[in-house]
């Protein structure tokens, strides 16, 4: 068959690892991004691949020789404590058993957006909608002809409102606050080494501090807390101004030990952003549309407290280009490459639900939770333990992690 015309909807690292991985195998593709230019906006934090998923990505797209220069293989350290720096789960660094490293969101799409041929990714491109018989309307112009159109922009898709208009994320309950602390080592030096150039999770009822160390030696800081979805506009402060955010955040944190509270005191000006957490409903997928598909948020969006996002993202970049490559070099037609992205698709909806499921769990642990956080700690652990182990020995897992637990609390 001639190639077919194939459009990613989304620049982001998943439209880009999607697009490596299609280009390696000669497949043509377009990539339209909504950004003027790959720096045109902050990419966040940092976030760490995993074995099996993200970091077999990277290997599959010929890209591990560049992670290597930048991820951060002694940046997987974690520690989650209690509002008072009380430690629960302390792993790493460098842990080769389960071994996850970091690299910062915006290095990441810098690796992939250099990775491809000059002029696939059309910048400047934000997607109003998608109109029947694959027409891609933009703000400026209108794309048609396309044989397959896959949407991977993000929570708000309009791929997806196209395949399913009905299809909305609704909030999670938790809202939070990007802060930023640049030259940690200098600005905060105690708070410096408790991270240990990893990741710190402080949690209290309703409430969790992160600060995780990224590569220009910076902390990322972000406050999450329950919230009204409306809150940014019914909190009595300017949630853009940075002297009254740390002044509402830190009136929040009133029961928090100062070194934890240094990580909001000591916050500087460049990042003071409020953000709402949106998901979509767990279990939720589509009807297939012969011609369209979705991958990564913009099919199975969930909250960040399980650090699976990018990772499965990439999973589905993986088995989606496995599935189009196939359709292509078997030359099945069109036919042949509807029958290998709704087979795709099947296998992704019951994967996704399992992790959306454990992913909605934790979220409530962490947020609705009341009492001591040491009592969540062997919930969280069973939670994430039952996914690795059949039905039947769900009640011996939770045996086990309650064990363990008893045993460490009596350590701690």
């Amino acid at each position: 068959m001639s190639p077919p015309k194939i459009a990613i909807i989304g620049g982001g690292p998943a439209g880009c690892m999607l697009g490596r991985l299609l280009s390696l195998s000669n497949v043509p593709f377009v990539i339209y991004e909504s950004d003027a230019s790959p720096n045109y906006r902050s990419q966040g934090g940092t976030l760490d691949l995993h074995p099996g998923t993200g970091l077999t990505a990277m290997k599959e797209a010929q890209l591990w020789d560049e992670f290597e220069k930048h991820g951060r293989f002694d940046g997987d350290y974690l520690m989650l404590s209690d509002n008072q720096l009380k430690p629960f789960i302390q792993l790493g660094p460098s842990n080769k058993l389960s071994e996850r490293p970091e690299i910062d969101r915006a290095e990441l799409r810098r690796i992939l957006t250099e990775s491809l041929p000059d002029g696939v990714i059309k910048w400047g491109h934000r997607l109003q909608r998608v109109e029947e018989g694959n027409v891609l309307v933009f703000e400026n112009k209108t794309e048609s002809g396309f044989d397959l159109i896959i949407g991977c922009e993000g929570a708000w898709s309009k791929v997806r409102s196209y395949i399913s208009p009905d299809a909305k994320p609704y909030y999670t309950g938790v809202g939070l606050h990007r802060l930023w602390i640049p030259d940690a080592a200098h600005n905060v030096p105690d708070l410096h080494k408790i991270v240990n150039r990893g990741s710190l999770f402080a949690s209290s009822n309703g409430q969790r501090l992160a600060v995780q160390q990224l590569g220009d030696e910076s902390l990322h800081v972000a406050f999450c807390a329950r919230r009204p979805e409306n809150w940014t506009q019914t909190c009595g402060y300017n949630a853009h101004n940075l002297d009254q955010v740390k002044k509402a955040v830190l009136e929040q944190m009133y029961d928090w030990c100062p070194q934890l509270r240094e990580a909001v005191e000591k916050s500087q000006e460049g990042v003071c952003d409020p953000k709402n957490l949106y998901m979509l409903p767990v279990g939720w997928n589509w009807e297939h549309r012969r011609g369209v598909t979705l991958i990564g948020d913009a099919a199975h969006l969930m909250s960040p407290f399980t650090g699976e996002g990018v990772n499965v993202a990439f999973d589905d970049c993986l088995k989606l280009a496995a599935a189009i490559i196939r359709a292509v070099q078997t030359d099945g037609g069109l036919d042949g490459l509807d029958a290998e992205v709704k087979a795709f698709e099947e296998e992704m909806f019951p994967r996704m639900e399992a992790l959306q499921q454990r992913t909605d769990e934790v979220m409530k642990l962490w947020f609705w939770s009341e009492g001591a956080m040491s009592d969540v700690i062997p919930k969280v652990m069973y939670t994430h333990a039952k996914a690795k182990v059949p039905t039947a020995l769900h009640p011996l897992a939770w045996a086990a992690v309650n064990s363990y637990w008893f045993v460490k609390s009596r350590i701690l």
